[in-house]
């Protein structure tokens, strides 16, 4: 038995988090794959990256995935409210440093 295709499947979000920080959000027919690219300051930044997802509540998903740079993100991703709750690490300086962000979705495709 196959699981349901995740709602955000084969769509393109803006995603706007509470630091500034933008990007627009495509993912894969199959929701098994994300190309973010960066908006703003971080024009010209994207990637390709393999999801890791659950359904945790109707129209809810924790969605995460790690990048090349080994940076790591996870999004609570609340699509009836188009919300997202955004939880980042990355090397800084004195080791690994999190952050925990709100942010907004709106919907391009």
């Amino acid at each position: 038995m196959t699981a349901p295709l995740p709602a955000f499947a084969g769509r393109t979000y803006l995603f706007r988090a509470d630091n500034g920080a933008a990007f627009r959000n495509t993912y894969s027919a199959d929701g098994r794959r994300l190309r973010w690219e960066g908006l703003g300051e971080s024009a010209g930044q994207w990637e390709d990256v393999l999801l890791h997802v659950a359904e945790v509540a109707p129209e809810i998903y924790f969605i995460s995935w790690t990048e090349q740079s080994g940076i790591t993100v996870s999004h609570v991703m609340d699509l009836g409210r188009l919300t997202v709750r955004a939880f980042w690490t990355y090397e800084g300086e004195g080791g690994r440093v999190g952050e925990l962000h709100t942010g907004t979705l709106e919907r391009v495709v």
